[in-house]
Order: structure tokens, then sequence, then C-alpha cells
């Protein structure tokens, strides 16, 4: 999988790469699914919600830009698997996920490995975490039409925020770093996401 759908398609951030050589990925995902768990698409998980690609995965983690002493909030747990590849990079991880089920299986899975820098919160992620912000970068894992106001309140000067932006069909990655106050945005070419449901996201 790390050779063939990353190293070959140009992740290069070697931290990010034995990461990904480290975390088994079936861990994450259903019996039923094993014999796919290295596979080059995304899986379903309960709630309606995915695992991403690895390669997506990948890619995002890289656009981070992380050098191991930020503090990470990640919108949108899911499964739990990209919060660990953060968590093997990264000094904290504060992540929110706003399905129970969700929330529970991934606190479990992650309980077990030992992690002792992750802060889980089953919580409407689109309010971010205001009483642990500021935060050096932001990870939203779902897609929005728009970049949810508190993730830019509680992004640290300098930081960055990651997010896909666009409709249920059409949707871009977006990487925007806070200067002066405002985002500077780069485009990272389409992506495809479960939508991004809360306050500040989507409507249902």
């Amino acid at each position: 999988m790390v050779e063939t759908q990353i190293v070959a398609r140009g992740i290069s951030d070697k931290k990010v790469i034995d990461a990904m050589l480290k975390i088994p990925r079936e861990k994450f995902i259903e019996k039923k699914f094993y014999s796919q768990a290295y596979n080059d698409h995304p899986l379903p998980i309960s709630e309606g919600q995915t695992i991403s690609q690895p390669f997506i995965v990948a890619l995002m983690t890289e656009l981070l830009n992380l050098t191991g002493d930020e503090k990470v909030l990640e919108i949108g747990t899911g499964s739990g698997y990209q919060t660990a590849i953060l968590a093997e990079i990264t000094k904290e991880v504060y992540s929110v996920e706003r399905h129970s089920t969700l929330f529970n299986k991934a606190k479990k899975i992650l309980d077990e490995f030992g992690y002792k820098n992750i802060f889980l919160f089953n919580l409407d992620g689109t309010e971010g975490l205001k009483e642990y912000s500021p935060f050096d970068r932001i990870i939203v894992t779902a897609a929005s039409d728009k970049i949810p106001k508190p993730l830019v309140e509680q992004l640290k000067e300098s930081g960055r925020l990651l997010i896909p932006i666009g409709d249920r069909f059409s949707q871009e990655l977006l990487v925007a770093d806070k200067i002066n106050g405002k985002l500077e945005i780069k485009n990272y070419g389409g992506v495809t996401f479960v939508p991004l449901i809360g306050k500040y996201g989507v409507t249902e």
C-alpha cells in the first residue's frame, strides 16, 4: 500500500510514511472488509460514514506540514485511523466526533493502542473546541460549503487548516494558512467526503 499508493504518488514526508507503515488499517474497519483494508479506496464504517482511502489520509497529513510539536484539532474522528496517524507524528491530537457510536468505537480502538496524546470529544465538531484553543493545525475530514467560523477563530496565527469545500457531488481540498488574522488559501484538487453536519456546517 505505502509503496504503490502513497510513495509512488508523491508523498515524501518520512514521518507520514513511517506512520502509515506502522498503523494497521484493518483494526479500524469491520471484519467483512478486512480483505480490502489496504486497497486504494474509502470503505464504509457505521453511521453512513467512511474511512478515507490511504492516499488521501497520507496527503492530508503531509499537507499539515507537521514538525512534531503541534497541537492538532481533528474534526470528524470517524474510525480513528486518521487520528492514530496524527498521534504518531505530533504532540497532541484533539479529535471531535458527533456520532456516539463512532466515538465509542474509535475510543476503544485508540485506547487499545495506548496513546496518551489523543483527546476525544463526542460533540458538534463545527463548533471546534474553544476551551482548548488555539490550535496549530486543524484538519476537517468532512465536506462543507464554507469554512466554519469557529475553526478560523480557534486557529493560531501562522497556523494551517485543511478542509474539503463544495457540495455533495463536487469538492476541493483547501489548505488555509492564517496570516495576519486572514486566511491565505490554496486549492489541492478534487476530493470526495461525507457532509460536515453541525451548527456551522452544511444543513442535513
